[in-house]
């Protein structure tokens, strides 16, 4: 599992730069390559979500909405920020449950 996710980033890079080959658009590339970065950034952010599995569920399916995102921008010149930052609602949720309910695992840092 974990080679196909590593491969799913080297080919997303490599696309990146393919369409940066033929375009030659700079901008697009350097704006492709941050959320890109955002988006991996969200993704390992997001294992703290696996506490809850349904809400770590929607998390990894909101991750693949915005991988999808990215390639609508590429070739559609679309940049839809609500799709491409919508796991960062996941977190939100996850620690807004974490503030009004509480860990529950005060025992192991109080000793």
């Amino acid at each position: 599992m974990k080679s196909l996710i590593i491969l799913a980033i080297i080919m997303t890079l490599g696309i990146l730069f393919l369409h940066y080959t033929r375009t030659k658009n700079l901008k697009k590339l350097l704006i492709s390559l941050g959320t890109f970065g955002v988006i991996l950034g969200m993704a390992v952010a997001g294992n703290i979500t696996r506490q809850i599995m349904p809400l770590f569920f929607a998390h990894l399916i909101l991750l693949l909405f915005a991988w999808g995102g990215l390639f609508v921008y590429l070739v559609k010149d679309r940049y839809y920020w609500w799709a491409l930052f919508s796991p960062a609602l996941t977190i939100g949720v996850f620690l807004l449950m974490e503030l009004l309910t509480g860990s529950g695992h005060e025992h192991a840092i109080l000793g």
